[in-house]
């Protein structure tokens, strides 16, 4: 999935937003309490309920510009980017791609029936989100 989207905020409020979720999460998953230094090849177990578990590894972190990351479980690799481009100083594109890798061709057909269901309700709700996060500009 790709998604390339105008907003109307500095390219540096959008970043924070994300890395202060980052952060967040870590903090809540391990417990530690790092900084945005400390982020870059940054890797943890992320629990997503009480059997399901996954290595996240924080692969690009460019100030302002990208945050990427990949989550790995047993059976998949879900590698997600943003990238932002600052286009004036209250206007950001972002370019939000995801993109799943199974280990097995069974999962892999899975995961695009799945996907292709399930792809327009999730790019709704992704969108929603960058609305909510404008609007707390």
């Amino acid at each position: 999935m790709k998604i390339v989207q105008k907003l109307n905020i500095p390219s540096t409020y959008f970043y924070h937003k994300i890395i202060d979720s980052v952060l967040y999460d870590i903090r809540k998953q391990t417990g530690d309490d790092i900084t945005e230094d400390q982020l870059a090849g940054f890797s943890y177990v992320k629990k997503f309920n009480n059997t399901t578990s996954a290595n996240l590894l924080i692969t690009k972190l460019i100030p302002n510009e990208a945050y990427h990351y990949e989550t790995q479980s047993t059976q998949t690799k879900f590698l997600v980017s943003y990238d932002i481009k600052a286009l004036s100083d209250h206007e950001t594109e972002l370019t939000y791609e995801e993109h799943v890798e199974a280990k097995s061709w069974m999962r892999q057909v899975n995961n695009m029936v799945v996907g292709w269901i399930m792809g327009w309700m999730r790019r709704r709700d992704f969108r929603k989100m960058l609305t909510q996060i404008e609007e707390s500009y």
